[in-house]
């Protein structure tokens, strides 16, 4: 409320039923007394090196600095001058000198960190000092235990959709399209993000902020920054992504309507749009890497295919360790592809070494084949860097414990993968050839929607055995991975892929 403006009475002008606002304020004043009441606390950061994407992307780290209120506030300008950046790419723009863009989000899946690389990169190409504020990351603070508890729930509800299908079919698919889609769930976030405000007091206000999830704009906001871009993750209009105050990036002109009229947001209520000032359509968050290299990898991929080389597939277990019986029979639909020279397999499961094991202990025979890449950072980038140029056999698992090195090591491996094997998340707007695996929630299907109507992925398939049928049509129809390659091409050319470096634009030139 730092205009003055309770933003859970109301969004853009539509005022919310009076009841809502109340069991909105009531949420808040329960959080309170459950952890404590930290509004006047006086938090001071500190500024850190970030394992693993600290060196390629030059990325800082926010964290609470130790001595609590006898700290000394942060200087994030002069942070910034002392970690210059030596950037030298073609998207530099003159006069970013170094200058700090705070990337706010919080880890709830993979999904969120992943996007926050992709800003963090094309800051890094602009000439910018990216910092990382994950606001779930302060355990002392009444906001970061607020977040805890809500991603706890939400990752119980993720992991109960894929094992009872009646909770899917009755709960999980309904509150992800048409429950968090609703005018009155932001009533209850908005009230919530106000608990982070203490967690801004060192930021100065006119830093350019990208928030990659709702909660870490809705509190940017609620703190008086003046430069904040809402990087909405979806393609499917959700009252949960709004955060009134900030400029809201979507990645696609379906996603740009569909929020703009606030669709289906309050049925039976005509509602007013947003104003046309408080949305841009910016294209997909990719990272710099990636989308410089669109051709050369494109190239790559076209040669192994029609060489008749082995199809490389990378398999990205998600944050929640979901869908792990679907993967297990990929897994072993590919072994006899892989022993006879026709397929590579790279496995990452994140930080989830359980998951692994479950594989391992389901799928005959993948103990065996694979080779592990295990809590050695520098060696796995190693072998995705080598993956580039030389031949690769077998299968290659991939695990941190490190998140950073967890989310990171699949955009290394996916510059040298011929085929992304995935839920239609995050994942979907990436400049790789996609088979597009069943959601984990209602909204994830938009994202499938559109990677087909792109053409550099396939349409969702929820059928284990369509899935897998798939894959012998990939292998034996090498076709279809470089008539998606010409699509990615295309896209490329029209700058579909450029939504990171917008969204950094939007957040240094643009005031709200």
């Amino acid at each position: 409320m730092a205009d003055g403006h309770d933003r859970a009475a109301s969004v853009f002008g539509n005022e919310q039923d009076p009841k809502v606002y109340e069991k909105a304020c009531r949420g808040k004043e329960g959080f309170l007394k459950k952890f404590g009441d930290d509004t006047n606390a006086v938090y001071h950061l500190r500024a850190t090196d970030t394992p693993a994407i600290g060196g390629p992307l030059g990325v800082r780290s926010l964290a609470m600095a130790a001595g609590g209120e006898a700290a000394p506030a942060l200087d994030l300008l002069a942070d910034a001058a002392a970690h210059p950046a030596d950037v030298t790419t073609p998207r530099a723009v003159e006069g970013a000198a170094g200058k700090p863009l705070i990337v706010g989000n919080i880890r709830m899946g993979f999904g969120h960190y992943r996007i926050s690389m992709a800003m963090a990169s094309a800051a890094r190409a602009m000439g910018y000092t990216p910092y990382w504020l994950d606001l779930a990351s302060f355990s002392e603070s009444t906001g970061s235990k607020v977040i805890a508890y809500q991603n706890k729930l939400y990752s119980m509800g993720s992991r109960m959709s894929q094992a009872v299908p009646p909770f899917n079919a009755v709960v999980w698919e309904p509150l992800n399209s048409e429950g968090f889609r609703k005018l009155s769930y932001n009533a209850g976030d908005q009230k919530n993000a106000e608990l982070l405000v203490p967690l801004f007091r060192d930021i100065p206000q006119d830093t350019p902020y990208i928030g990659t999830h709702a909660w870490p704009s809705q509190a940017a906001v609620h703190a008086g920054m003046t430069h904040v871009v809402n990087a909405i993750p979806d393609n499917w209009p959700m009252a949960l992504h709004l955060a009134e105050g900030s400029i809201h990036a979507v990645q696609t002109p379906g996603a740009y309507l569909g929020y703009k009229e606030l669709r289906g947001m309050w049925p039976g209520h005509a509602l007013k749009p947003m104003p046309d000032d408080a949305i841009a359509y910016t294209g997909h968050y990719i990272d710099h890497e990636l989308v410089a290299n669109i051709e050369a990898d494109c190239a790559a991929r076209r040669a192994r295919a029609t060489g008749g080389g082995p199809v490389r597939y990378l398999l990205s277990v998600g944050g929640a360790g979901a869908q792990s019986e679907l993967f297990c029979a990929i897994c072993q639909k590919l072994l006899p592809y892989v022993r006879r020279g026709e397929a590579v397999l790279f496995v990452n499961v994140g930080d989830h070494r359980k998951v692994w094991k479950e594989l391992t202990r389901k799928v005959n025979g993948l103990s065996i084949a694979a080779q592990l890449h295990f809590d050695d950072f520098a060696e796995a980038s190693a072998f995705a860097q080598k993956a580039l140029t030389k031949d690769v056999e077998g299968v290659h698992a991939f695990c941190h414990d490190d998140i950073f090195a967890a989310v990171y090591s699949s955009n290394l491996l996916m510059r040298a993968s011929d085929m992304l094997v995935t839920k239609p998340s995050e994942f979907s707007f990436y400049p790789v050839p996609k088979l597009m695996i069943h959601r984990v929630g209602g909204h994830e299907a938009w994202g499938a929607i559109r990677a087909a109507e792109v053409g550099d992925g396939t349409y969702e398939i929820d059928d284990t055995a369509e899935v897998l049928a798939m894959l012998d049509s990939f292998q034996a129809d090498r076709g279809l991975i470089a008539t998606m390659c010409d699509r990615i091409e295309d896209a490329n050319r029209i700058g579909i892929y450029d939504g990171a470096y917008k969204c950094v634009e939007l957040a240094v030139n643009s005031r709200v």
